[in-house]
């Protein structure tokens, strides 16, 4: 008879206290590249792509530490990755913390290589201007990807500062490089002030779902993801979840806030109401510790990570 595939687990809160063991995400094994995964959580420590509060460099090791209470099953969806998924941390992306444009391309070459193996990569951040050369090398490997964007900002801007590359970006210079198949991309949560009343607009044009807070508030957003899925399933999808999409009350610990965001149910619904895309990959961003006092908002942020773990393809369901 074929012998079972033995697949890594999380270290248990029997075993070890949940306050001692590797500090890794969900106290996962680590390898030192993605040979043998089918997932994989990396971190990428990086905040010189900000515009207002620092502090994303340190957002990977918060949120791997604050990931220590997370045990290995779902108990909402019925989710069991680690009976079916091959799952580990493999570390840090090793950025070049004085050179944004040199981390870009680091990042890309990184992800370059990581792709080369069958392995679906669930990242931590970092700002969101590392979203850029990961869709580059999604697109390598998939061509152009639909898209998922949970975000209290559009990151649509022009230039940030005269800059083409920064936080506020990522998706603006994903469209020009073909790397998104824009009639299958969606963004949930925008909201806040803009230097123009047409801000989001722009992503409309190029065919994107744009979903403002405003449309959200009160209610579940179940039947939205509905209507989001047969947007952009078709094809591989990729999900970029920033944090500031919460509302500040749940999530305070970012570089930069908006009040009317959505709420922690609201965000377990668009996570899970992505469940049976083809998802090649995820981020969960713009954590900044210094601004997290309690470390809620790593907390929330380990645990949607862990979510997205959980709707990935081939994640056994008892």
């Amino acid at each position: 008879m074929p012998t079972q595939p033995s697949y890594n687990q999380p270290l248990g809160g029997n075993e070890m206290p949940r306050f001692g063991g590797p500090a890794t995400m969900m106290r996962l094994p680590t390898q030192k590249s993605a040979a043998g995964l089918d997932a994989c959580f990396v971190g990428i420590p990086m905040d010189i792509g900000t515009s207002n509060r620092p502090g994303t460099r340190f957002g990977p090791r918060q949120i791997r530490d604050e990931s220590r209470m997370l045990r290995p099953f779902n108990m909402a969806t019925r989710a069991a990755p680690f009976e079916s998924l091959q799952v580990a941390d493999i570390g840090d992306v090793p950025i070049n913390t004085f050179d944004l444009k040199k981390s870009v391309d680091i990042i890309g070459r990184y992800y370059d290589e990581l792709l080369t193996h069958d392995v679906i990569p669930l990242t931590l951040g970092g700002d969101h201007t590392l979203a850029l050369p990961i869709l580059r090398a999604m697109a390598k490997k998939h061509g152009p990807v639909g898209l998922i964007h949970v975000d209290a900002h559009a990151d649509i801007n022009e230039h940030m500062f005269g800059e083409a590359i920064a936080h506020g970006t990522p998706f603006r210079r994903a469209v020009e490089e073909g790397l998104l198949d824009c009639d299958r991309v969606a963004q949930i949560g925008l909201r806040g002030t803009g230097y123009s009343a047409e801000e989001f607009d722009w992503g409309r044009q190029q065919g994107f779902r744009v979903v403002p807070a405003e449309e959200c508030w009160h209610q579940s957003l179940t039947p939205l993801m509905a209507e989001i899925r047969d947007k952009v399933g078709g094809g591989p999808v990729y999900v970029s979840f920033d944090i500031d999409s919460l509302d500040p009350a749940y999530a305070p610990g970012t570089g930069t806030v908006e009040i009317g965001g959505l709420t922690i149910p609201q965000a377990l619904e668009i996570i899970r109401g992505a469940h049976g895309l083809d998802i090649v990959g995820c981020d969960l961003v713009e954590v900044s510790p210094p601004y997290d006092a309690h470390g809620q908002t790593a907390v929330v942020a380990a645990n949607l990570l862990f979510e997205m773990l959980c709707i990935l393809p081939g994640v056994k369901r008892r």
